[in-house]
């Protein structure tokens, strides 16, 4: 572990973590050792950068821990790119991040909020995930449900969404064209140019290698069983103009998981939400932090002390 100033420019330990098939992920942890714990799962072209609002405003008062996923960032590229692999990596990540027992909220955007459930029903994210904020994201039909091409739903528009989405051809610089083409298609018409820039650094700094391999794994996702064995508290936050995943999937997936804490639907943003409405975003996980990390330890405490207390009485 090395300790240093980041790219955020705050103070930050960099962690290197082997998952279960060797692959290595690149993972940072900002904040105070001991102090109540939230992991950042990030979105599909995305990378620890995209969380800087999240991570400036909460590192204040939380322990934040951020990872690379497979492919992206500064975590090296992977010949096995499947749904499994994400859930084998975030349990690597609390496994290496997180002491044992330690419990934390977990948010993921898009592909992170896949990753979850992914994950859901595994033991060692039952162990940690003391509550989940899940942030544009869906659990399966992603290509059949997307409006990035503006058609009738049907097979021509599943097809021609496919092949845009699972384009080969590099990206290339980010331009004024770009720009526009990536606010379409992921932000809400509101967003400012600076977020939009910075989403399209972000973005097009993702390896065609890895932008291709997992928009293949995305487009044959199916996930609702995730979904239903996702028993903890669950928060679930969509922008109401978000074309790849359509508000339509975060309705699904609030209406099957077991412990719902809701549905907010963000007027006038896209898919892009925890750079769109940092402050939504980061006010919820400080919610959940407080609700069910910090209030719930003192629960358990408590539980724990009336527990020792009727054995020293039987005793």
């Amino acid at each position: 572990m090395s300790r240093g100033a980041g790219q955020l420019g705050l103070d930050v330990r960099e962690v290197t973590v082997t998952s279960r098939d060797g692959a290595r992920l690149h993972v940072e942890v900002y904040g105070q050792e001991g102090a109540p714990a939230v992991v950042l799962a990030h979105g599909w072209t995305c990378s620890i950068g995209f969380w800087a609002a999240q991570i400036r405003e909460l590192a204040r008062d939380f322990k934040v821990v951020a990872y690379d996923q497979r492919g992206h960032g500064r975590s090296p590229g992977s010949d096995a790119y499947a749904v499994e692999g994400l859930a084998d990596d975030l349990e690597a990540v609390l496994s290496a991040t997180l002491a044992p027992g330690e419990r934390a909220v977990v948010a993921g955007h898009s592909m992170g909020g896949m990753t979850i459930m992914a994950a859901a029903g595994r033991a060692v994210f039952t162990e940690h995930a003391a509550a989940v904020l899940l942030c544009s994201t869906g659990s399966s039909r992603l290509v059949a449900e997307s409006l990035v091409v503006p058609l009738r739903a049907g097979r021509l528009r599943t097809r021609l969404t496919q092949s845009v989405l699972g384009a080969k051809a590099p990206l290339g610089p980010v331009t004024p064209v770009s720009k526009a083409v990536l606010k379409y298609a992921t932000m809400g018409r509101g967003a400012s140019p600076e977020r939009v820039s910075q989403c399209a650094r972000i973005v097009h700094a993702c390896p065609r290698g890895a932008r291709v391999g997992w928009s293949h794994v995305l487009a044959e996702l199916e996930l609702a069983d995730g979904v239903r064995q996702l028993d903890v508290p669950v928060a679930v936050v969509a922008g109401a103009d978000d074309r790849l995943t359509p508000p339509v999937h975060a309705r699904e997936i609030e209406a099957a998981l077991p412990q719902s804490l809701g549905l907010t639907l963000l007027t006038g943003v896209g898919h892009m939400t925890p750079v769109e409405a940092p402050e939504v975003i980061s006010g919820t996980i400080r919610q959940l932090v407080r609700e069910y990390v910090v209030v719930g330890a003192g629960r358990q405490a408590v539980a724990g002390a009336g527990q020792e207390q009727q054995k020293e009485e039987v005793a």
